[in-house]
C-alpha cells in the first residue's frame, strides 16, 4: 500500500496467482461507460461477460446451439475498476445428459500495477444444448 493519504487502498486478495488447472477464454479492459453510479464498474457488465466466458468451453461439448439455463453461483470479491485487465478463466466442472456446467473465474490485472492480479469475481454457470426448436438434447460425449 502507498503511503500517500490519498492513494486508493489496494483490495485485499492482490498478487493471486493465476490458475494453471482452467483455461484463459477471456480478456477485456471495462471502460468508462461501464461504471454503475458509484464509479465501479457495473455488476451486470462483469455477469455478461462471464457468462460469454463461460460458453466458450461448453460450445466445443455442445455440437451446436446451447443456452444459459443456470447461474448457480456469482460472487462479487471486489470492484472492478476502468482500465483494470480482466483474465476469465474457465473449466468444465460437470457434464450431464444434456447440460453441462463451468467453474468461472475473473482476475483484474490493475493497469497501474501489470503483473499483480486479485481475483474479483467467481461463477458457476450451466448451459443447456438445445435443438433447432429450443428443446434440450443430448450434449456428445466428444469434444466437437
Amino acid at each position: 500500500m502507498s503511503d500517500h493519504p490519498h492513494a486508493p487502498a489496494k483490495p485485499r486478495g492482490d498478487n493471486v496467482q493465476l490458475p494453471t488447472d482452467q483455461e484463459l477464454v477471456l480478456k477485456v479492459i471495462p471502460m468508462p461507460g461501464d461504471c454503475n453510479a458509484n464509479g465501479d464498474i457495473f455488476g451486470g457488465w462483469v455477469m455478461a461477460n462471464v457468462d460469454l466466458a463461460g460458453a466458450v468451453v461448453p460450445a466445443r461439448y455442445a455440437g451446436g446451439r446451447m443456452a444459459t439455463v443456470a447461474v448457480n453461483e456469482f460472487v462479487f470479491k471486489h470492484p472492478v475498476r476502468v482500465g483494470d485487465i480482466l483474465s476469465f478463466f474457465a473449466k468444465m466442472t460437470r457434464i450431464g445428459r444434456t447440460s453441462m456446467t463451468v467453474k468461472i473465474e475473473v482476475y483484474a490485472e490493475r493497469f497501474g500495477t501489470q503483473g499483480e492480479y486479485a481475483k474479483v469475481t467467481e461463477a458457476s454457470l450451466t448451459y443447456v444444448a438445445i435443438d433447432e426448436h429450443g428443446k434440450p438434447r443430448e450434449v456428445p460425449r466428444k469434444i466437437t
